[in-house]
């Protein structure tokens, strides 16, 4: 065995949204609720100034691979599912070694 690193880039579209301070508001919501459910490092990395656009990065460390895909299958699944004011447009996940 060894550590894996999981690796998630979500991008959403915010369509009802009319300001960064919106934005602000459902990109802290969001985050928080995934870094309790699900255990992972979660931040915006993208499109910080952008109104309707959200990216989100996250990640996981793990002694199994399956393990760390399923988490950020999960965390994805409950995005699109929960944020009904978030359109999912794009999620790439990555699964690698580490060490």
């Amino acid at each position: 065995m060894g550590m894996t690193v999981g690796v998630c880039r979500i991008t959403l579209r915010l369509p009802e949204n009319a300001s960064l301070k919106g934005k602000r508001r459902v990109v802290k919501s969001l985050t928080e609720k995934l870094r309790n459910k699900f255990n992972v490092a979660v931040a915006e990395v993208d499109a910080n100034d952008r109104w309707q656009i959200a990216i989100i990065g996250l990640t996981c460390v793990s002694n199994d691979a399956r393990h760390a895909r399923e988490m950020l299958d999960g965390a994805v699944e409950f995005v699109q599912r929960t944020r009904l004011d978030a359109e999912l447009l794009e999620s790439e996940i990555e699964v690698s070694r580490a060490f």
